[in-house]
């Protein structure tokens, strides 16, 4: 079993930055495709950014070149630097951990940005 638990998350003008991390229980970490999709009220939850164990990243085209998704396999934690936020990011962000074809999901931080 895995557990995610998600922090970070708070308000922020538009134009600011936030880091989200997610911390992990188990030792499967280190071998898991992680993940942080978001999901806004009234849409679908969208991947935002993914990144493999070996630490390749996987970007949204609507946050490519603002986020950065990065891993400390030593810490199992898995972190979401946002940079250049805009309203549109509004969302609660959820940390994914895909391990052996489970899907494990954290309780989502909620992110709001202000005009």
């Amino acid at each position: 079993q895995v557990q995610l638990v998600e922090s970070g998350g708070g308000l922020v003008q538009a134009g600011g930055s936030l880091r989200l991390s997610c911390a992990a229980s188990g030792s499967i970490f280190k071998f898991a495709l992680m993940g942080w999709y978001r999901q806004a009220p009234g849409k679908q939850r969208d991947l935002v950014a993914s990144i493999t164990s070996g630490g390749s990243a996987n970007y949204a085209n609507s946050v490519k070149g603002r986020f950065t998704i990065s891993r400390d396999n030593a810490k199992n934690t898995v972190y979401l630097q946002m940079n250049s936020l805009k309203p549109e990011d509004t969302a609660v962000y959820y940390c994914n951990a895909y391990w052996d074809f489970h899907d494990y999901w954290g309780q989502g931080t909620q992110v709001t940005v202000s005009t």
